[in-house]
Formats: C-alpha cells, structure tokens, sequence
C-alpha cells in the first residue's frame, strides 16, 4: 500500500504508542559475563527474575505541544490470569488518553497475553552484555548491544548496585524506530527492591514525531501488593 500525503493525526499516536509496549515489559537477564565483570553483575545475574505477582496504581501523563492528558489505573498481574487494569481517573487531551495513554495499558495486557515479553527481556538471546565499571554514583554500569534491530530492544546501559547486583535503572535508545513517524525514541526505567522482588517504579520516554515534535511519557508505579504480601502506601 502506497501513501498519498501525510497520514492522519490520529494514526500518527496510535503508531507513537506501539513504541512503548517495550517499555512496559522488563525482566532481570540471564547471561554469561567477561571475567572483568565485578561481583554486583554476579550476584544480578544469580537473582530470580520471574516477575511476581502484583497490584499496583499506576499513573501515566504524555505531552507533544501543547496537547496533555494523564490517566490513573489499578493494575494487576499473575502468571495465572496475565495483566488486566482498570481506569480510575483521566483528563486532559482525548486524543493523548485514548491513542496513547490507554494504547499503552492495552499494549502491555496483549504482548503478555501472547507470550511475547520473552522478546524484550533482558536476556542473552536478545542482548550482548558487556561490563563497564563502576561510575561517579557508584553503580556498576554495564553496556547493552540488541542482537536485532527490534523496535522492542534498546542500544544503553543497566546500571546495578555494587552490593547486591540490583537493577537501579535501564537506559537508551530503542534499537529501530517504530515507524516513519517516530524516531529517536530515548527510555529511562528506574527500578527499586520492594519486598523481595526488584520492580520498576518509573518510566520516561521522550521521542521526535514528524510535523509534531517531541512528545514524552511519564508512567509511575505504587505497589499495593507484591506476590500476596501488601505493602504499605507511603502517603
């Protein structure tokens, strides 16, 4: 199918959206290191990265412009019942909340409903790892290079604690733009230990869409439950 013109606003977000169902999936990797990796790499390597189960309320706000929106939803996961989300609150633009916001929650119940996470996870089917030091904040950095240009993968750096080999934070670039529209989509994920599973807390993306400029997503995360045990609301 050939274009005749620009394509539509509206088709423009929904593709804007399919870059962040890699955003929303991650895993701890299993890999073979250099013998020049330190010990926190070891012991992240060591750590189970079975995502429990969890509830948690999640709130998403996206800007290109002068168009915002936000949106609140309870999320739960379980390998038994998979991800469903429930919408508890939203405003501002529609067109953000309905093509971008929702496509993201929507995104993320469909790739693990498909069995598909695998393809995004840091593992070493996906990933060369390399070791890198430790820098100016004292975590131990270590470079990711995607095996395949997959807008699902990301060309940055996992950085982890040296003490225990926790992920802090993932950060890049996505590894293929995903689509004519979006290009030069930029991720950071930050991750804390809460109960005995390491789980993201935050997501910031910024990306360039054609005729549109910069838009950005930011999505946090409070856990109310992790692997059946609650966890105390900090107000």
């Amino acid at each position: 199918m050939h274009n005749h013109g620009p394509v539509p606003l509206i088709f423009r977000y929904q593709r804007m959206a399919v870059l962040l169902l890699a955003l929303v999936i991650g895993s701890n990797a299993r890999a073979t290191v250099p013998d020049a990796a330190d010990r926190s790499i070891q012991q992240f390597l060591a750590q189970d990265d079975t995502q429990p189960r969890n509830r948690a309320v999640r709130r998403l706000e996206a800007t290109n412009g002068s168009r915002t929106g936000w949106l609140e939803a309870v999320t739960e996961y379980s390998p038994a019942t998979g991800f469903v989300y429930q919408v508890t609150g939203e405003g501002g633009s529609d067109l953000i909340r309905n093509k971008v916001l929702k496509a993201v929650l929507e995104g993320e119940r469909e790739v693990i409903a498909r069995g598909e996470a695998a393809r995004s996870s840091l593992a070493i089917a996906n990933y060369r790892f390399q070791a890198n030091g430790v820098d100016a904040e004292g975590l131990a950095n270590v470079l990711l290079s995607p095996r395949r240009r997959e807008r699902v993968l990301l060309a940055g750096t996992m950085f982890l604690t040296p003490a225990d080999g926790d992920l802090v934070r993932l950060q890049g670039r996505l590894a293929k733009s995903p689509s004519f529209w979006v290009k030069d989509v930029d991720i950071v994920r930050t991750y804390e230990r809460i109960g005995t599973a390491v789980l993201p807390v935050a997501l910031e993306t910024k990306a360039h869409v054609r005729f549109l400029g910069v838009a950005t997503l930011r999505m946090t995360y409070v856990y109310a439950e992790v692997d059946g045990r609650p966890i105390p609301m900090v107000p």
